[in-house]
């Protein structure tokens, strides 16, 4: 994978925006090491506001199962310890960033951990995909996958498995022996047209 570890992460929120008050209901993560999910992180958790039907439906996670569940801040707290100070990355991360530095805001804990996208990068490297959601490319590179979508340890562990692919691919495809992170962040930005006069910098 090269040299790097990093906690790959998902959250299941009750909206799009934590700006219109939109707020996490659970959150998934995995710490990846070389090749292999060494840990697992998941928790519902209350965000003290009812979810919609759809969300309900969309996630398979009910009102019922969230009046159960620890508040966010608690579940903030523990996530705060898995992460520690390992690279990060989720498929959007656009998206879980925002959710992400809003619930942390909330705990007054400032992240300094970098994101990597794996859905900006996979728009590099699989070209030819169908589309570049989670699951078209679980069943376009053949990835490990339980069948469950749109829970957030589920989703995860997906992300991981495809970013996983995604290294090994790249260092097969380029001759690499060793693939960084920030070369990873590097390519999330890299116009398709220019790739391969990219990934040449690399071979050298």
């Amino acid at each position: 994978m090269g040299n790097f570890s990093a906690v790959v992460i998902d959250f299941e929120t009750t909206g799009l925006s934590p700006n219109l008050g939109d707020r996490a209901i659970e959150v998934g993560a995995v710490l990846v090491q070389g090749t292999q999910i060494v840990d697992r992180f998941q928790s519902l958790m209350n965000p003290g506001m009812k979810i919609s039907s759809f969300i309900e439906d969309y996630t398979g996670i009910t009102n019922k199962m969230l009046i159960k569940a620890p508040p966010v801040k608690e579940v903030m707290k523990t996530l705060v310890k898995f992460i520690q100070q390992h690279h990060l990355v989720a498929h959007n991360a656009s998206f879980d960033s925002k959710f992400l530095d809003a619930e942390f805001s909330r705990i007054n804990h400032v992240r300094r951990n970098e994101f990597a996208c794996s859905m900006l990068s996979s728009r590099r490297i699989y070209q030819d995909a169908p589309n570049h959601k989670l699951e078209t490319l679980v069943r376009y590179k053949k990835l490990q996958t339980d069948g469950t979508y749109h829970r957030a340890l589920a989703d995860a562990e997906m992300t991981a498995y495809l970013w996983l692919r995604m290294i090994s691919d790249i260092k097969s495809k380029y001759g690499l022996k060793q693939v960084s992170f920030p070369m990873m962040q590097q390519l999330c930005r890299v116009p398709k047209g220019k790739l391969e006069g990219f990934m040449i910098k690399f071979c050298s």
